[in-house]
């Protein structure tokens, strides 16, 4: 009976120990933050709670933007382009980490209060310098424009700014996106400040990367006013390669990078990823403060027209690699990226449906006024998107299902208007395409990309500005799933325990002396 109760105790002890030493939830931090701090006693600590005010502000993330004492001085006299779009509003802290944008089950959607009210938005980059006397001679503006409305891809014109009467260089017509030479002799200095979400074939950081290689062949400065990633805090997914370089992937990178573009451009400059070489770029990073890449901060507006909130920043990872295949993303709904579907599955297998329709940001879409049957995942809580990173599930079972009824339709070849399939663009490579045709689950999927994920992490630590995880993803194998093992591992050590401390007493004679002792209650 003794050794049930020892075997009860230490299984409990190591449980603990390991739910202990898990990651805890976003939630699990606001329950704690909201719950209050008792001393031993059991009284709420004023002065604790005064302490940890204190600390909160004394450890506020101040962005790259905010900070014009350090960068105000490296403009003065110089004419100053600007590379931004409408992402580009000066010290978003309060909205960007202060808020909890969970109202129940969903998330409130970019540009509202938690009250539905529209937000209000603070002053933007291009204004904040003007006021400071800044000279700025031009803004070049990337995938969707400089006002964010665009459709994806689309052909921009070169326009004014009514407001302040700056010149507007595209960097998205038709034949490139890349500076031209006339443009390049409109400045000195680039300043660079724009939300990214973190991810690849997200387009932003190419525009980035262009204009840093027009500057460095060109002499000119660049100042990149750092930002946080929302996607910063796990690395996952395939390295890109030479031959698969293109709009939608320009470095040999993971699909998600785990960098800020402070960070990013660091590397760029340091890895010689520009053609005039090796730190061929005059580059300054003014960083953000207090910012680790732990933090997941929240983001006030749309990054682009088809990102409606942080479910989608988190998702895109995932669901963008069915672009151009036979399944639709939900562009043309109001829940882009959180779902997807195709005329092509059926209603049985795929019970939720939605029909794309042309809207504002997408014209046209795929399947436009067709029922599309799919999965709706609005309803997966945050944690386990974080946990998961890139889910491969779901086209590797939308990929079965659509060949099992259709095994005469190429799933990703829905567009042949490529040298390649669409999918290969976005995963850097033709081994996920053939790997997910010859059957291949998503874990063998998965655990093909580990070691260069491993020698990626390594090789960009010299470029970090940020305290890092010392893992791929910090959330994968925690929560429920993590504490699970770790009970099962605990009970395992115990009966093994237990076992040797049998043969033990039967080996020394005390086991039939202990059987034989009285018990006293």
């Amino acid at each position: 009976m003794k050794k049930w109760i020892v075997l009860g105790i230490l299984v409990t002890a190591l449980a603990g120990g390991c739910a202990k030493n898990a990651p805890v939830s976003e939630s699990s931090r606001a329950e704690t933050a909201d719950s209050g701090s008792e001393d031993a006693s059991g009284v709420a600590s004023e002065e604790k709670t005064a302490a940890e005010n204190k600390t909160e502000e004394k450890n506020v993330v101040l962005l790259g933007d905010e900070q014009f004492d350090r960068y105000l001085p490296l403009l003065d006299g110089k004419r100053v382009a600007l590379l931004s779009n409408h992402t580009g509003i000066v010290g978003d802290r309060t909205s960007l980490f202060g808020q909890k944008r969970e109202k129940g089950d969903d998330l409130v959607p970019f540009g509202y209060d938690r009250d539905g009210k529209e937000v209000e938005y603070g002053q933007h980059i291009l204004d904040a310098l003007i006021e400071h006397n800044v000279n700025v001679s031009a803004i070049f503006s990337p995938e969707h424009g400089f006002r964010g409305t665009e459709d994806a891809g689309a052909s921009i014109d070169d326009t004014v700014d009514p407001k302040t009467g700056v010149p507007i260089l595209s960097l998205y017509h038709d034949n490139t996106h890349y500076p031209s030479a006339e443009s390049m002799d409109s400045f000195d200095t680039l300043v660079v400040d724009m939300q990214d979400v973190g991810l690849r074939y997200y387009t932003y950081y190419i525009s980035m990367y262009y204009m840093m290689d027009a500057c460095a062949k060109s002499g000119k400065e660049v100042v990149i006013l750092d930002r946080p990633n929302p996607n910063g805090f796990y690395v996952d997914g395939p390295i890109l390669k030479e031959k698969y370089k293109s709009p939608v992937g320009q470095l040999p990178i993971p699909v998600v990078y785990g960098m800020t573009w402070g960070e990013l451009a660091q590397m760029i400059n340091g890895e010689g990823w520009l053609e005039s070489g090796k730190n061929a770029c005059r580059l300054t990073v003014i960083p953000c403060q207090n910012y680790t890449h732990s933090m997941k901060p929240v983001l006030i507006r749309r990054p682009s027209p088809n990102i409606k909130d942080m479910r989608a920043v988190y998702l895109y990872a995932s669901t963008c690699f069915f672009e151009n295949t036979y399944i639709s993303v939900g562009r043309g709904t109001e829940m882009p990226f959180e779902i997807w579907g195709s005329p092509y599955l059926s209603e049985k297998d795929y019970p939720f449906s939605f029909a794309p329709e042309s809207m504002d940001g997408a014209g046209n879409p795929q399947f436009e006024g067709k029922v599309c049957n799919g999965r709706d995942l609005r309803e997966i809580p945050l944690e386990t998107i974080w946990e998961d990173g890139i889910q491969l599930d779901y086209l590797v079972s939308a990929y079965r299902d659509f060949h099992k009824a259709h095994p005469d339709l190429d799933f990703f070849g829905f567009r042949k208007d490529y040298e390649y399939d669409w999918i290969d663009y976005l995963s850097g490579s033709d081994e996920l395409r053939k790997q997910i045709i010859a059957g291949k689950s998503a874990e063998e999927i998965r655990e093909s990309w580990k070691a260069e994920i491993a020698s990626f992490r390594e090789q960009r630590k010299p470029y970090l500005l940020y305290e890092d995880c010392e893992c791929e993803n910090p959330y994968r194998g925690s929560g429920k799933q993590r504490t699970e093992r770790c009970i099962g591992t605990a009970a395992g050590l115990c009966f093994l325990y237990i076992f040797f401390i049998e043969i033990l007493l039967t080996w020394t004679g005390l086991g039939a002396k202990m059987l034989t002792v009285p018990q006293h209650i």
